[in-house]
């Protein structure tokens, strides 16, 4: 009989070698198979967020400071800046193809931009959809079906008022674009400490919870659910 095959060291090292240790269980905020990117959409929108792409994350972070800078600092207007911002392109273009005619140059390439119905469609169904998600949340608060969702939206329409009283709609705006720009890309870099963290937080809220609806919560009064009319 022919001796066995003396296994490779390579061989050796796959067969003993332990599987990638999986996610312990526990909470995660976008589930267990679900990554930052897929989170964000998964399309240009995550690169940018992301970093991945970034000449455009540095131009749009760029771009919000220099409006927050013009607007907050300067003082400029809206109506002002997109006034002057105008005068001098349409200026800088007319004086352009009228030379062009003395130098004998072809005049510059405008493109003719216009948003097709395609677009203007999909954009109307996604905010058709979220705004259908949104009274859909507000309708079950209203009927007291959910308590937990009552609760988070209280707390953070109460957060948002906060806010509003610490800035006006513009620095709110540009902390918004420095807080979509930072925080996905150190989540990504430190998932498992966040989801790890955001457990223990998760469990002992929901002790504390249990605790609340043990003690008040249980004890108020409702009305008796409605039958469903049957068909």
């Amino acid at each position: 009989m022919a001796a066995p095959a003396e296994e490779t060291p390579a061989a050796k090292d796959t067969a003993s070698s332990p599987p990638p240790a999986a996610r312990s269980r526990g909470f995660w905020f976008l589930g267990e198979d679900k990554s930052v990117h897929k989170a964000l959409g998964g399309g240009k929108t995550a690169d940018v967020l992301l970093w991945k792409d970034k000449k455009t994350s540095a131009s749009v972070v760029g771009g919000a400071t220099i409006l927050w800078v013009l607007f907050e600092i300067v003082e400029y207007h809206l109506l002002t800046l997109v006034s002057h911002v105008l005068i001098v392109a349409l200026t800088i273009l007319f004086l352009w193809s009228n030379a062009t005619v003395f130098i004998k140059k072809s005049p510059p390439d405008v493109p003719e931009v216009q948003i097709s119905e395609d677009l203007a469609v999909n954009i109307a169904l996604a905010l058709r959809a979220d705004i259908n998600k949104a009274l859909a949340l507000l309708r079950e608060i209203a009927l007291g079906h959910n308590l937990m969702k009552f609760l988070g939206v209280i707390v953070a329409l109460w957060i948002l008022s906060e806010i509003g009283e610490l800035c006006d709609l513009l620095r709110f705006m540009y902390i918004a674009v420095l807080i979509l720009h930072t925080v996905p890309i150190l989540y990504h870099k430190y998932q498992d400490q966040v989801d790890e963290f955001a457990a223990k937080a998760h469990s002992e809220l929901c002790k504390q919870y249990k605790v609340l609806d043990a003690k008040v919560l249980s004890k108020i009064p409702r009305a008796p659910p409605k039958d469903k009319k049957q068909n």
